[in-house]
């Protein structure tokens, strides 16, 4: 082949090259982008009501958290009926974080498809799109027995957040609305995890027992007092105190010690225990601070239910340290460490 021949080969080839790279570049640009001429009315509905019952949530390989609605017994009926609460029924049953439940049934209310999207999925797009059984977020929810929503979440891109009904698994639809955060909380977090909620200004007295003493404070007027046990606590700073009631005024735990046992958790005897006294309520307050958990968690466990906490060690310190916690510092020279005794 002559040298003109093969220059003007060459340059054929590169051009078909060329011509074929131009096609495959927009055929791929083309996918997960919105498919053109698709009409809103044949866009499905994927919303929730807000008279949902049960929730099913599996965040990818993470497991399964179901949320059931219930009657309350401990509250009043209401005009509509027996007052209902959420709970958590697996992977245990517990009381559910009310708060988190009516945030997601809103959040479900509101899930609207923008687009249907042009996307082939073979196994390799939906892991790549996170639609796959190990990424994608499930979510079923029921009125009663009759199921309202099931849906798969995967990645959020351009289009919006990307997703594919159970009954139509291969068409991958582009919904707005959706608050991923809602959904993938650890199970723990879809828990109520309140140990304590009161006002911190109607305490009165306060009493810590550990392994250094038993310290009580008490609040005349609006002055608090301190002793170790029968003597007052030299250099006291009330602000310490104040300091502690705004800990444990709305206090709230890490994490649970589900299955495990008081002796396993050294809540059989506990290293620290609280007990608080507020103005006009006959209830006393009671925790007991374990062993470390994790880190410097302790466990954890109020007098008046057998729930097993793991409770932050800011929190837990209060309870724990010896009496210079809740003293000013020394003056230096002083040598005083703390109280007399």
């Amino acid at each position: 082949m002559s040298r003109d021949r093969l220059l003007i080969f060459s340059a054929a080839l590169l051009g078909v090259l060329g011509i074929l790279v131009y096609k495959q570049a927009k055929k791929d640009e083309a996918i997960g982008h919105p498919l053109a001429g698709a009409s809103t009315s044949d866009f499905p509905s994927i919303s929730g009501p807000d008279d949902i019952t049960k929730i099913s949530v599996t965040n990818g390989d993470k497991g399964e958290v179901v949320l059931e609605q219930v009657t309350d017994s401990s509250a009043p009926p209401t005009d509509a009926g027996p007052a209902t609460m959420w709970v958590v029924t697996k992977p245990v049953r517990a009381d559910a974080n009310q708060q988190s439940v009516k945030d997601l049934i809103a959040n479900l209310k509101d899930l609207k498809v923008t687009s249907q999207i042009n996307l082939r999925l073979d196994d390799d797009t939906r892991k790549e799109k996170q639609l796959d059984a190990a990424h994608a977020v499930h979510v079923v929810a029921w009125k009663g027995s009759d199921k309202k929503v099931d849906e798969l979440f995967g990645k959020s891109g351009a289009a919006g957040q990307l997703m594919t009904l159970a009954s139509k698994p291969d068409v991958v639809w582009a919904a707005k609305g959706y608050s991923s955060y809602l959904y993938t909380k650890e199970p723990k977090d879809f828990r109520n995890k309140e140990i304590f909620h009161f006002d911190d200004a109607n305490a009165l007295q306060a009493v810590i027992t550990n392994t250094h003493g038993t310290f009580s404070f008490t609040k005349t007027g609006d002055k608090w007092a301190a002793a170790s046990g029968t003597k007052p606590v030299v250099r006291f700073d009330q602000e310490k105190v104040k300091d502690m009631l705004r800990s444990y005024k709305s206090l709230n735990a890490d994490d649970f010690g589900d299955g495990k046992s008081l002796s396993e958790t050294g809540l059989d005897k506990p290293e620290a225990q609280l007990e608080l006294h507020l103005n006009n309520d006959s209830k006393a307050y009671q925790l007991s601070i374990g062993k470390v958990s994790a880190g410097t968690n302790r466990w954890a466990k109020r007098s008046d239910s057998d729930t097993i906490y793991q409770l932050a060690n800011y929190a837990s310190d209060w309870l724990t340290s010896d009496v210079s916690k809740y003293q000013s510092p020394a003056d230096a020279g002083a040598g005083d460490s703390g109280a007399k005794k």
